[in-house]
C-alpha cells in the first residue's frame, strides 16, 4: 500500500511539473510553447536610433519582443538630432525623438510620420551632500542656467528649503552637447518661467548655453554629475535611478513642489490632449487647476519617426502597435507612464499609413 501511494505521489508530482513548464512556454514564447518561439527566432530584423531618453525601455523591448515574436530589434541611442538625421537619411527602420519634428524637418523628410509611443519625466539632478528631493522652482534654475546664480547657498535657494544645511559650494552647469529631445523639453520649461531665458536663449535640440560643460548623452550628463561635486544638469528619470543620482522636486505651477514619479507624470499627462495635425503634445508645465495639483512639470512625450513608404512595414507595424499596448506595462518598473488609450488610438491611425 506505502508503495502504491508513493507511485501516485510522483506521478502527480511529474505532472504538475510539466505544467509548469508547459505555462513558462507559454508565458515566454506566447501561444505555441518554446518550439513557436525557436522557429521564430529568424523572423525579421529592424534597426532604428535616436533619443537617449526612452533608450532604458526600448531596451526591454529588444528583448521581450524577440522572444514573443522572433524579431530582432536593433537601436542605437545617439540624441534625438541624430535619430532624426537617421531617418531622414533611411539609413535606419525607425527614428525616435523627445522633440517633436519641425516643418523644415518633416519637409526635410519627405514623407515621415510621428506618433509619441513614451512618457516619462526630465529629473533635475544635483551631486550635494544633501537629502534627495531638495526644493527648487523654474525661475531659480533658469538663473542657475544663465549664469546668475553661482552657489548653492544662495539666498533665493535657502529661502525654499527651511531647515535644510545647503553648502556653501560652487555651481557646476552640465548640460547636453549632443542635439537632444531631453534639451528641447528641459529649454521648454525654462520657456515657461523665465522671460529673460526665452529672449536671450530660446528652446531647442540644441541652443547657446549661457554658462556650463557639455556631456554627450543622457549617460554623459548623469557620469559627468557624479564626478562632480556641485553640480546640476537633466536627463529622464530613468537615468537618475539608475546612477542613483539626487534630483529636485520642482515646484508646478499650483506653488506645490512635486517629484518626477509615475504620480506626477500621470497629472501631468492631462494638459494636452488636442493633437497638432502631426501628432504633437504638449505637457510641460500644466495649469494650477485642480487636476493638475500632482503634476510635475518637466514632463514629455518621446516620439517614434516612420517613414510613410519602409520596406520594413510588415515588421514596423506590429512592432510599434506592441509598442503602444502591450509594451507599456514594461515602462512602470523603469518611472515611464503608460501612454493614455487616445494616443494608443492616434497611434494606431497613423500607422494605417505606413506601408510597403
Amino acid at each position: 500500500m506505502r508503495g502504491l501511494l508513493q507511485s501516485k505521489m510522483k506521478s502527480r508530482l511529474a505532472a504538475a511539473t510539466g505544467l509548469l513548464v508547459a505555462i513558462s512556454a507559454v508565458a515566454a514564447f506566447g501561444v505555441g510553447g518554446a518550439q513557436a518561439g525557436s522557429a521564430r527566432s529568424s523572423a525579421g530584423e529592424i534597426n532604428g536610433a535616436g533619443a537617449t531618453f526612452p533608450a532604458p525601455l526600448i531596451a526591454v523591448w529588444q528583448q521581450r519582443y524577440k522572444a514573443v515574436r522572433g524579431v530582432e530589434v536593433n537601436y542605437n541611442a545617439i540624441g534625438s538630432g541624430g535619430g532624426i538625421s537617421a531617418i531622414t537619411n533611411k539609413t535606419v527602420d525607425f527614428g525616435a525623438s523627445d522633440a517633436p519634428l519641425s516643418p523644415d524637418q518633416f519637409s526635410a523628410c519627405n514623407g515621415c510620420v510621428q506618433l509619441p509611443w513614451v512618457l516619462s519625466a526630465t529629473s533635475v539632478m544635483y551631486n550635494m551632500p544633501l537629502k534627495n528631493n531638495v526644493h527648487m522652482t523654474g525661475p531659480i534654475l533658469a538663473d542657475i542656467y544663465l549664469g546668475k546664480i553661482k552657489k548653492w547657498n544662495d539666498a533665493r535657494i535657502k529661502r525654499i528649503n527651511p531647515g535644510v544645511s545647503i553648502p556653501d559650494q560652487e555651481i557646476t552647469v552640465v548640460y547636453r552637447s549632443d542635439g537632444s529631445g531631453t534639451t528641447y523639453n528641459f529649454t521648454s520649461y525654462l520657456n515657461t518661467v523665465s522671460r529673460e531665458w526665452k529672449s536671450r536663449v530660446g528652446r531647442g535640440t540644441t541652443v547657446n548655453w549661457p554658462t556650463g560643460v557639455g556631456a554627450r548623452g543622457s549617460s554623459g550628463v548623469s557620469g559627468v554629475i557624479s564626478r562632480t561635486p556641485g553640480a546640476i544638469g537633466y536627463a529622464d528619470i530613468a537615468y537618475a535611478l539608475k546612477n542613483k543620482l539626487k534630483f529636485f522636486s520642482m515646484q508646478n505651477r499650483a506653488g506645490r513642489f512635486t517629484r518626477p514619479g509615475l504620480v506626477g507624470i500621470r497629472a501631468a499627462s492631462l494638459a494636452d490632449r488636442k493633437f497638432s495635425p502631426t501628432n504633437e503634445l504638449s505637457i510641460v508645465n500644466p495649469p494650477p487647476g485642480k487636476r493638475f495639483l500632482k503634476a510635475y512639470p518637466i514632463c514629455t512625450y518621446s516620439y517614434v519617426l516612420l517613414r510613410i513608404q519602409s520596406s520594413k512595414a510588415a515588421l514596423l507595424k506590429p512592432f510599434v502597435t506592441w509598442a503602444l499596448t502591450a509594451g507599456q506595462q514594461f515602462g512602470p518598473s523603469l518611472v515611464f507612464q503608460p501612454v493614455p488609450a487616445y494616443v494608443v488610438a492616434r497611434g494606431k491611425a497613423t500607422l494605417r499609413k505606413v506601408h510597403s
